[in-house]
C-alpha cells in the first residue's frame, strides 16, 4: 500500500515500498517502510527467492521464502523463514478514549518460525494450501528484556517459562466465485498443535471467512461474516481479537475483546459518486461470544473490554494513480468518533 519504485539489479529485482495506512485519530507518525527483493532464479537453479522486509516505528518484520517451481499438476513447495518484533495491543492494550484506542501496556511478541509451505493445484473455484511450521515465541518488554508476566503479574505465555514453542500443521482452503455482477469466498483455516516435545503447545484453532458481493444496478452491497475457536493449550496472544481496521470500526485494535471463541459481522454498501470517487456506508458488529474469561490471565475482563461492539459510519473511496484512498468515519456503541485514512496499493 502506498507509493513504490523498484529497482533492477542483473536478475534481482528491489521494491522500495513505503506505507501511508495510517489512523487520523493518532498523531501523525512515520510512516512504515518496505524493501522487497525478488530473484527469479537462485543459484542457476530456477528456485526463486522473495526477501520482504517491513519496518514501522515500533514494529519489523522479515521474511525470506525459497519457492521451487514444479509442474502445473503437482504442489508448489516453499521454504520459510519469519521473524517479527510487534507490540502485542489488541490482547494486553488497555483501552482508552472509550475504547476508540488502545494503549500499549509494554507488552511486545517476538515471533521466529520456519516452515514448510504446499500449495495444491486449483481446482475449479477451489484452492488450499498446507504448511507445517516450528514456531518460537518470546515476550519481551519495551526495553527488549524477556518477560513472562504483564504489569499486573499475570502469566503471558502458556509454558509459564521465558518463550513458547510450538510446531503447527495448517490447513487453509478456500472457494471463491466471481461473476460479472457479484461474488462468493469462503475460507477456512485449520490449526493443529503437534506434541514432538513435552511443555510444547497442543491445541486446535480454526477460523473461518465467508464474503459476498452483490451489484445492486449501479451500487455494491459486500456483507461478510468471520467466526472461530480454538481448544486445548493457550496463550494470552492467541485468542481471537475484535476491534480496529477489519474487525469492529470504531473501536481500537482489540478494544471490543479478545476470546477462545468470536464472531464478527460486517457489511458495506458503496455507490459511485462520480468516475474516480465512491461513497460508503457501512456497520460492524462483533462478540467475544462469552469466552472471555477462558483466555489464561483474562486480559480482557481486567482491562473492562465489553465483549460485544457495534460500529457504523460513512466513508468515501478515491480511485487514483496510486491506488484507491479510502476514508471512514465511524462511530461506536459509546458514541465516540473515529476517523481512518489509508491508501490501498492497487496492486497490492
Amino acid at each position: 500500500m502506498g507509493a513504490q519504485q523498484s529497482v533492477h539489479a542483473g536478475k534481482a529485482k528491489v521494491d522500495f515500498n513505503v506505507d501511508f495506512t495510517q489512523m487520523l485519530c493518532e498523531a501523525l507518525l512515520l510512516p512504515p517502510i518496505r524493501l522487497s527483493i525478488k530473484h527469479p532464479s537462485l543459484f542457476g537453479r530456477r528456485e526463486k527467492l522473495d526477501v520482504l522486509w517491513d519496518k514501522g516505528l515500533n514494529d519489523s518484520n522479515i521474511v525470506v521464502a525459497i519457492r521451487r517451481p514444479r509442474s502445473d499438476w503437482l504442489s508448489q513447495q516453499s521454504f520459510v523463514i519469519q521473524h517479527s518484533v510487534t507490540p502485542e495491543i489488541a490482547v494486553h492494550g488497555l483501552p482508552i478514549d472509550n475504547f476508540t484506542r488502545s494503549g500499549s501496556t509494554g507488552v511486545n511478541l517476538c515471533r521466529f518460525s520456519l516452515g514448510l509451505d504446499l500449495n495444491e493445484p486449483v481446482t475449479s473455484n477451489w484452492s488450499s494450501k498446507t504448511s507445517i511450521n516450528f514456531e518460537h515465541i518470546r515476550p519481551i518488554n519495551n526495553e527488549g528484556r524477556s518477560i513472562n508476566r504483564d504489569v499486573d503479574g499475570f502469566p503471558i505465555t502458556c509454558s509459564g517459562s521465558l518463550h513458547d514453542n510450538m510446531v503447527v500443521l495448517k490447513q487453509e482452503s478456500q472457494y471463491a466465485v466471481v461473476k460479472e455482477d457479484s461474488f462468493s469466498r469462503l475460507n477456512f483455516q485449520m490449526e493443529q498443535g503437534l506434541p514432538l516435545l513435552p511443555r510444547w503447545l497442543i491445541f486446535n484453532r480454526f477460523k473461518f471467512v465467508a464474503s459476498q458481493g452483490i451489484k445492486l444496478g449501479p451500487t455494491f452491497l459486500v456483507t461478510s461474516l468471520t467466526g472461530g475457536s480454538i481448544v486445548g493449550d493457550m496463550a494470552p496472544h492467541q485468542a481471537f481479537t475484535i476491534g480496529g481496521l477489519g474487525s469492529v470500526r470504531g473501536y481500537g485494535e482489540g478494544a471490543v475483546g479478545s476470546g477462545r471463541s468470536c464472531l464478527v459481522a460486517n457489511s458495506e454498501f458503496t455507490v459511485p459518486l462520480t468516475k474516480e470517487l465512491e461513497g460508503a456506508v457501512f456497520m460492524d458488529c462483533g462478540t467475544d461470544l462469552g469466552t472471555a474469561r477462558h483466555v489464561p490471565g483474562n486480559p480482557a475482563l481486567r482491562h473492562r473490554k465489553p465483549g460485544y461492539g457495534i460500529g457504523f459510519g460513512y466513508g468515501f473511496r478515491f480511485n487514483s494513480h496510486l491506488g484507491q484512498l479510502r476514508v471512514d468515519y465511524a462511530v461506536n456503541a459509546f458514541q465516540r468518533k473515529t476517523i481512518y485514512f489509508g491508501i490501498n496499493n492497487a496492486g497490492s
